[in-house]
């Protein structure tokens, strides 16, 4: 009888990465934690929208959040 090993999630994934009803990765953009006076109205705005993970880092997340 062969066990299979549970997979643990990464907790810093869990609190930055989520996942879409297509199947697809979320995340917040960078750039808006300091140094917000300098920064346009119009920039900060487009900043807090969310944005779909590339192609390129989706197998990483897929790894690091194995039951999402």
């Amino acid at each position: 009888m062969s066990l299979k090993l549970k997979l643990k999630t990464r907790s810093s994934a869990a609190k930055r990465y989520r996942k879409t009803c297509q199947g697809k990765f979320i995340r917040k953009r960078a750039f808006l934690g300091h140094i917000l006076e300098k920064k346009s109205s119009k920039r900060k705005r487009n900043l807090k929208k969310l944005v779909v993970i590339t192609n390129s880092d989706k197998n990483a997340i897929k790894l690091m959040l194995p039951n999402h």
